[in-house]
């Protein structure tokens, strides 16, 4: 898998805050997993728009588009 460094820096900042919220003193693998359940990279989200498309509201306009 590959992500931008931006997401990655993103990732470790969130996951630092996870940590501190619970009073630790290092970031460890499940505040990572935690935030990496909560935000997705835009791979992931292109990648579930793709999927869900006719769930969301706006593929309603874009069928009577193609018409």
């Amino acid at each position: 898998m590959t992500s931008s460094l931006r997401y990655a820096i993103h990732m470790i900042t969130i996951a630092n805050l996870v940590a501190v919220k619970r009073r630790a003193s290092c970031v460890d693998v499940p505040d990572i997993k935690k935030v990496y359940g909560l935000f997705d990279d835009v791979k992931r989200s292109a990648s579930y728009l793709k999927e869900y498309e006719q769930d969301f509201m706006f593929s309603e306009g874009a069928e009577e588009e193609e018409e």
